[in-house]
């Protein structure tokens, strides 16, 4: 894993995103659309590594809901593990848009197998933002030593989209904080080697939530910290999702994340930098319908030929094909805004909420093409189709996306620019 990620990241730092430079633009700030030797080469690890690893395995683990801790060590041992981590704690770290590509091709092979890989992203990202020397030495670097894998500890039972609804509380006692509350729908809950965990400071209910939440870094081995049984879902059921109760946990305050009071923006911060990637995970779901409907309806005949002849079928392989393309443009902007360093939150939601209604729409569509073989376990589609519906839950709600577009859009109204 050392020379891996010795090799990846010299490359990366030389020309990681030389594609969508604005060097290499048509104008000057726009993106092209052309791939660096660089990221061609991770796409065709991660390519290899879905078809030869996760598709082989993903019914498995969709039947037995088992977490896939022999793909997630040997996705660790070829890079596509933990690969955000900053350079200088011998990271490799990946810009967005080269995790979006990695994202892409191993949600083809299986999303639930891919969540269980890029969830650990999500729950390091607020380190990798926000936290000090100590904190990313301490906490990111045991995730190069060793194939751990990290959570982000936010969703409650009561509090989901709505953020200002937490009611897991932090006390500060001395050189610590006591923990009582509970998470629900934690990505890497039972698994994870340690959380971020945003949790209310400031008692009073009025506080505004840019003021009233901090951000911790949680060890699930802490005395108190309780994860609750594996979640038999819809869905992606190879990720490992529970909820999480902290009762009397003790935290030092040197795991506080820039400083108390902090908590909201980080947690809603990391979005920006993760959500293109869950766009991605959706594109490469779509992409694998797309080709699954399409070899069906080469093989199946309908009144003496195969059904892709028919107007009906192949006007439906047109719309997915328009449709998996459209999204995959809609993530490659939202990556490359924010690899330039520009604020990208309309973007990321655009990507996420389009890529995800995309997806579950050409899901649907491929079992249609299936017929009653679609409504089958044992044809691939139906497995696709349980897998899509989560896109437009998890990392916020299509409707929340919606709410974040429109905010946007007015807010760049009223300043006159866009």
């Amino acid at each position: 894993m050392a020379l891996i990620n010795q090799v990846l990241r010299g490359a990366f730092r030389r020309n990681s995103l030389r594609c969508f430079s604005s060097a290499a633009a048509s104008a000057p700030g726009s993106p092209c659309f052309s791939l660096s030797d660089e990221q061609r080469e991770m796409q065709d690890v991660a390519r290899k590594f879905a078809r030869e690893e996760i598709l082989p395995r993903a019914a498995h683990h969709d039947k037995t809901g088992e977490y896939p801790w022999e793909i997630i060590k040997k996705a660790w041992e070829v890079g596509l593990l933990n690969n955000h981590i900053p350079a200088e704690i011998g990271g490799v770290e990946l810009d967005v848009l080269t995790s979006c590509i990695v994202a892409e091709e191993l949600a083809y092979g299986c999303t639930g197998i891919m969540t269980a890989i890029e969830a650990s992203g999500l729950g390091q990202t607020p380190v990798i933002l926000s936290g000090n020397e100590a904190q990313k030495k301490k906490y990111l670097g045991r995730l190069l030593e060793e194939p751990l894998v990290a959570a982000y500890c936010v969703t409650e039972p009561g509090a989901g989209s709505d953020v200002n609804g937490i009611r897991t509380r932090a006390e500060k006692k001395g050189d610590e904080y006591i923990i009582n509350g509970q998470k629900m729908w934690i990505t890497n809950g039972g698994v994870a080697n340690w959380y971020f965990l945003l949790a209310r400071t400031n008692p009073d209910p009025k506080a505004p939530a840019s003021k009233a939440f901090t951000g911790f870094i949680v060890e699930r081995e802490t005395p108190g910290v309780t994860p609750g049984r594996k979640e038999l879902n819809m869905g992606q059921r190879a990720s490992d999702t529970r909820g999480i109760t902290f009762e009397d946990v003790r935290v030092p305050k040197e795991n506080v994340l820039i400083a108390e009071g902090a908590g909201f923006k980080i947690a809603m911060g990391t979005f920006d930098k993760t959500r293109p990637p869950v766009a991605a995970g959706a594109v490469g779901l779509a992409q694998r319908c797309l080709d699954e409907a399409t070899k069906y309806s080469l093989e199946r005949k309908a009144f003496g030929v195969p059904i892709a002849y028919h107007q009906a079928v192949a006007f439906m392989l047109a719309d997915m094909a328009i449709g998996v393309e459209t999204s995959r443009l809609a993530y490659y902007r939202a990556a490359w805004e924010v690899d330039q360093g520009r604020r990208n939150s309309l973007y990321a939601s655009i990507a996420k909420c389009y890529a995800a209604d995309i997806a579950n729409k050409i899901a649907s569509d491929a079992v249609q093409i299936f017929g009653g073989n679609g409504f089958n376990s044992e044809y691939p589609v139906e497995k696709l189709m349980r897998d899509a519906k989560i896109y437009q839950i998890y990392e916020g709600t299509s409707q929340i996306q919606r709410m974040i577009i429109s905010r946007q859009l007015l807010d760049m109204a009223k300043q006159g620019g866009n």
